[in-house]
Order: C-alpha cells, then sequence, then structure tokens
C-alpha cells in the first residue's frame, strides 16, 4: 500500500466520525441533521443562491441537493422563488424559521466540533487546516469529483 493510501483513509474517517457526531448532536438539540445545516448556511451565505451554486459547493448530484430543498422547503426553512434574472431556475431564500432554526443550530455545530477536535493541539490544527485549504483549493481548481 502506498504512504497516500493510509492517509486517504485515516482523512475519510475522521471526516465520517466528525460529520456523524456533529449531525447527531444537531438532530437531538436542534431537530434537523448536518447536511440540512449546510444547506442553510450555503443559502444564507451565498446571496441568490440557487440549487447550483450548492450543487457547485457540495459536489453532489443536482438530484439530490433539488431533493434536500424540496424537504426544506416543506419544513418551512426555506422557500423557492422566480429567479429575476432567468425564469428558469428559482433563487433559495431562508423563512424567518429558517433563519432562527441556522442561528440557534450554529453554537451547537461549532460547540461539539470544538470539542471534538480539544486532543489536537491548536499549531498542528493550524497546519492541518492549511494543508486542506490548498488540497481543497486544488481539487476544485481542477473540478476533480464534481457529480453535478
Amino acid at each position: 500500500m502506498s504512504y497516500v493510501t493510509p492517509i486517504f483513509i485515516d482523512l475519510v474517517r475522521v471526516e465520517t466520525r466528525l460529520y456523524n457526531a456533529a449531525s447527531a448532536r444537531l438532530r437531538a438539540e436542534q431537530g434537523l441533521g448536518l447536511g440540512q445545516f449546510e444547506l442553510l448556511e450555503i443559502i444564507d451565505r451565498v446571496p441568490g443562491c440557487r440549487v447550483l451554486d450548492i450543487v457547485g459547493e457540495l459536489a453532489i448530484t443536482v438530484g439530490a441537493v433539488s431533493k434536500a430543498v424540496d424537504r426544506l422547503v416543506a419544513a418551512g426553512w426555506c422557500r423557492r422563488v422566480a429567479n429575476p434574472q432567468d425564469r428558469r431556475s428559482s433563487v433559495l431564500h431562508l423563512t424567518p424559521e429558517g433563519k432562527e432554526r441556522l442561528a440557534a443550530s450554529r453554537p451547537v455545530v461549532e460547540g461539539e466540533l470544538v470539542s471534538l477536535i480539544a486532543a489536537v493541539p491548536p499549531d498542528e490544527l493550524t497546519r492541518i487546516a492549511s494543508a486542506l485549504t490548498t488540497l481543497r483549493a486544488a481539487l476544485e481548481a481542477g473540478s476533480h469529483g464534481q457529480l453535478g
């Protein structure tokens, strides 16, 4: 086995465990999963957010994002509005309830992640963050792993 494969396996396992733990706490305390939280975060952060913006950011399919947004709409956390620049698409907006849910969820996610990574010294965490930022930028620049 190459030296890269164990790093990849560790990276995936760390991500899975962090994601699952943060999602479980968020679901218990706020009634939504981390995937829903991520969508709310993107819709809140991206002006004029469309389904395709979320697809590009999360590297998952249009169908998966569209269904997930439909669930946010059904929950009353998001609404679709006709895109004034392109009537064939919709712009996504958080509802007041969605904004409240997101605001209440942020400290839950942050607190859980802080407690989960507490074993890593801050200087090491800074180096890990820098390496991941560089790797992510390189992958995204080359459109690697995009499902769209």
